[in-house]
């Protein structure tokens, strides 16, 4: 693993921050810096099903990370924009408030060019509906941790149906609650088990 995976997986908060300051100093892509804290997040997710991390250090990592969007964001705003950028329009499901793995995959579609709309967590199917009309967006994620809040990517599913707005936009899922088969029986078109897996698959659509 890289210096900087390394810190961050051990929510090393000075060595961290001090890692990636000096890249953005060398003029370190942004993407591959998103990359970089993705992997580590993932590692850390890992320890966490395996019993070797636990929720405080999810949440410190978590806001960690924050850290690093607030130094990573001057960069992506002064990027070049493209005007035929592709939209995600992403959000936390109802009943369900962590947003760790959503503002990780908010960070690397941003890197990766993606214009990002966010909704936040708690996020009322009718919400997610209003939002898909105003920005248009070509890939709707929903995150989930929670197995309790299932229901509510279905009912957001449904909601997206009956508005008939279903053809116009590409739906995945993520995040520790989902699984491929949620994916399936709730009509999604993609379970993202990782932020990059997403990215790869929302780039082809």
């Amino acid at each position: 693993m890289s210096e900087l995976v390394d810190a961050l997986v051990d929510c090393d908060e000075e060595e961290t921050l001090r890692i990636v300051r000096e890249k953005i100093e060398s003029q370190t892509p942004v993407s591959e810096i998103i990359t970089e804290c993705n992997v580590a997040m993932s590692e850390l997710g890992q320890r966490f099903e395996d019993g070797d991390a636990f929720i405080p250090d999810l949440m410190f990592a978590g806001m960690l990370m924050n850290q690093i969007v607030d130094l990573l964001e001057p960069l992506m705003k002064n990027e070049v924009v493209d005007p035929n950028q592709k939209t995600l329009l992403i959000g936390t499901v109802k009943n369900d408030i962590h947003d760790i793995g959503k503002n990780i995959t908010t960070m690397i579609f941003q890197g990766a060019g993606f214009k990002v709309v966010d909704l936040g967590v708690d996020v009322p199917p009718e919400k997610f509906v209003e939002a898909i009309r105003e920005y248009k967006p070509v890939v709707v994620g929903m995150s989930l941790l929670l197995t309790t809040c299932y229901q509510s990517v279905f009912d957001t599913i449904e909601a997206i149906k009956n508005a008939g707005l279903r053809d116009s936009v590409k739906i995945c899922v993520g995040g520790a609650a989902a699984s491929q088969l949620l994916a399936d029986k709730a009509g999604c078109d993609y379970y993202g088990a990782t932020a990059v897996d997403t990215l790869r698959w929302a780039r082809s659509v």
